[in-house]
């Protein structure tokens, strides 16, 4: 296993249980990547987002919990009640609260001449994640495993069939007229998606827009790296092993088989099975050279660009820096016609608020961030970089005083992280967050899935099937785990 992203771990975890012999090769010194932490000066900060699907007790598309449970292993959560606070042009301010009905009634109140839009759109959204919910989310290449969950489950799999091929916005539009209300839905996908909802699959908006209201946006106790510390310990429970500082430079193949890799050292490994959680450019790109980039690869980039990266500001508080009130999770934009910009709209979270052990007492971790592309911060001398940083992080610190008006007088610490900082240290070429569509594709379709052109090599994470975010990687190794112990004979 290249990488030991979460889409990586899971896939680890799951082979190992099947009793798979697995080794997980980390360039950094923890696991995690974007799931991953670092400390600084007693705070805990979160590397990437602190908005966490996939802890949910019942149904199958809990798929951290899971993940976590096929190894043996546990983390205590604290669920959320709201998932984000939105500030939005033209004054529109609101909440999406974990209960559905008060969050249907609080947006029906901006917009009351929608009232049934809203309502028909948003339950939609529930068609599409009951059918997910009611079967085992498993490898879509496996053909006995799609018809054992067809003859199991006919109808839920008929009705994702229907939304495979449909867009968001496609759907959104046939209930609602509402200019605003759809820069709203559109916000609603670009939180997750990086991308407006005509080019947001309607799978993946139906497991987000849904889910936040049945498993819940849930924080692990500790900090989001503790997802990835604790697959590790069930991997190594379970017969596997994770190597730290351990970079691979090569996919090794043999009349054109994937059959190990090269380190940085110049130790080659072999395996009978290689799968990379590295993005599918890093892939096929760097550890397979690019000219011998199989065809399907490259049509598929022909079809998918590389998300933006982001400017990531990590702020330490003093608590009084924060209003009576405030929620973990914000997302601020200031006009809806630069909302895919770069630093206009901005990510907040603050996951002190449900979990005061990540800082000093009376402290608060603020944690935003915002696209960002990385020939922005190219050809840059050090002292450059090092001003446009403080620039960039008066900027947002400027946009975070509409909310919190009192910031700038109760700051105790900062740091500022850009597309260089995230290649750097996540290894991501340019620093990006899985793949998003060049123009308006149908639905999900034009996914890659887990076996690749190269035979007995293997692709994990959010660039491939179903995309960006923890639970989606999570289904990827899933799919992967399935797919490759199905492929082994276990």
């Amino acid at each position: 296993m290249i990488g030991s992203g979460i889409g990586g771990l899971v896939t680890a975890t799951q082979l190992a249980a099947k009793g798979a012999k697995v080794l997980v090769l980390e360039r950094y010194l923890i696991p995690g990547g974007s799931a991953g932490y670092f400390e600084r000066q007693g705070y805990r900060f979160d590397v990437g987002a602190s908005m966490i699907f996939g802890f949910g007790q019942q149904g199958t598309t809990n798929l951290l919990t899971r993940a976590l449970d096929a190894v043996g292993m546990e983390i205590e959560t604290i669920p959320d009640p709201v998932q984000i606070h939105y500030h939005l042009p033209a004054g529109l301010d609101l909440k999406v609260h974990r209960d559905y009905e008060k969050f249907l009634q609080e947006l029906i109140a901006h917009f009351p001449e929608e009232a049934v839009g809203i309502r028909r759109f948003y339950d939609e959204c529930w068609k599409v994640f009951n059918c997910l919910n009611a079967m085992e989310l498993l490898s879509l290449e496996e053909p006995r495993y799609l018809m054992r969950v067809f003859f199991q489950h006919p109808f839920a799999c008929l009705g994702l069939v229907k939304y495979l091929p449909q867009n968001a916005g496609d759907i959104a539009r046939r209930y609602i007229r509402n200019p605003d209300l759809l820069k709203f839905i559109d916000m609603e996908c670009y939180c997750w998606s990086v991308v407006p909802a005509e080019r947001t699959p309607m799978i993946n908006a139906g497991m987000v827009f849904s889910d936040r209201h049945y498993g819940g946006i849930n924080y692990p106790r500790g900090g989001v790296g503790q997802i990835a510390q604790k697959l590790v310990t069930g991997l190594e429970q379970s017969g596997g092993a994770i190597r730290y500082k351990a970079r691979v430079t090569q996919i090794v193949q043999e009349n054109g088989h994937a059959v190990g890799v090269q380190l940085a050292s110049g130790e080659v490994l072999r395996a009978r099975r290689i799968i990379s959680n590295a993005t599918r450019w890093d892939t096929f790109e760097k550890l397979i050279p690019a000219e011998q980039m199989p065809t399907a690869e490259r049509k598929w980039q022909r079809r998918y660009q590389k998300s933006p990266s982001f400017l990531s500001l990590h702020l330490g508080v003093k608590a009084a820096a924060l209003p009576a009130g405030t929620e973990c999770h914000h997302i601020l934009l200031d006009d809806w016609e630069t909302m895919e910009e770069a630093e206009q709209t901005i990510f907040v979270s603050i996951p002190t608020l449900l979990d005061p052990s990540l800082a000093p007492a009376d402290h608060h971790i603020i944690h935003t961030f915002t696209p960002s592309w990385l020939e922005d911060w190219q050809g840059l001398t050090p002292t450059q970089y090092q001003q446009k940083k403080e620039a960039a992080a008066a900027r947002l610190i400027s946009r975070l005083e509409s909310i919190f008006p009192d910031l700038s007088s109760h700051l105790d610490y900062q740091e500022v992280g850009t597309p260089r900082t995230h290649r750097r240290f996540l290894g991501r070429q340019d620093g990006t967050y899985g793949p998003i569509p060049q123009r308006k594709l149908p639905g999900l379709l034009g996914m890659p899935f887990n076996r690749t052109a190269v035979p007995g090599l293997y692709c994990v994470g959010d660039s491939t099937f179903p995309g960006q975010g923890l639970n989606a990687v999570a289904f990827s190794g899933f799919a992967c785990a399935h797919r490759v112990a199905t492929d082994l004979g276990f």
